[in-house]
């Protein structure tokens, strides 16, 4: 089984961790790029350790992949496949941060963007009741829903889908695609969309997510 690595940062207030915030970065990024966040979050979750491990497939321009994209052909059907295969890495990388830490699901966050998103909403829906998060960031991302969605035996986290409306690489019209099917199938679902925003995280989408953790956290 493929072992993941990346940046990692110990709590603000000094202690032993209470909090993990996991952190999936892009489609040939890696995990420096997303534990910049952690600044934005750290006094929502003073205790919480954050981690942003690098994808399992590196890429020959320096970055890494969640899993491989057909530029040419089916993108979908692509996508599909390589979540799949994503899905077991990611979960398994969890269950050894809470076996490692003695930090539960249920003070764990998992937020991604872009590819990283696709990954946090699928191992997050997928994971079994016992092991719901506290809850789900999207930025950028789109769902690939997995099989028994909702169901009783499965999770059903907090998600907050935050795109801008103006991306050019992950079509916006996918996050609202994506808040649909999650509040059909029962989840609680903060959607945001930034205006005039393309392919990043904007500072009104920042904030919003930003609301929604302090939210989950309070509970």
């Amino acid at each position: 089984m493929t072992t993941l690595s990346g940046p990692m940062l110990p709590p603000a207030n000094g202690g032993a961790p209470d909090a993990a915030v996991v952190l999936l970065h892009g489609y040939g990024s890696d995990g420096r790029d997303l534990i910049g966040l952690a600044p934005a979050w750290q006094g929502l979750l003073p205790g919480a350790l954050f981690v942003s491990p690098n994808a399992p497939q590196p890429l020959g321009m320096g970055g890494y992949q969640w899993f491989p994209i057909d530029w040419t052909g089916d993108r979908v059907a692509s996508r599909q496949l390589g979540i799949a295969e994503a899905r077991p890495v990611v979960a398994r990388f969890l269950s050894d941060l809470w076996a490692q830490t003695g930090i539960a699901p249920e003070r764990t966050l998992l937020a991604g963007f872009s590819q990283g998103a696709m990954v946090a909403l699928h191992v997050a829906t997928a994971l079994p009741h016992d092991q719901q998060l506290m809850g789900v960031i999207s930025f950028s991302g789109a769902f690939l829903p997995p099989e028994g969605l909702g169901g009783p035996g499965l999770a059903r986290p907090p998600v907050c889908l935050v795109h801008g409306d103006m991306d050019e690489v992950v079509d916006p019209n996918l996050s609202a695609d994506a808040d649909r099917v999650l509040r059909d199938a029962g989840f609680d679902v903060s959607y945001h969309v930034s205006r005039g925003t393309g392919h990043g995280i904007a500072p009104d989408g920042l904030d919003f997510a930003s609301a929604f953790i302090a939210g989950v956290s309070a509970k």
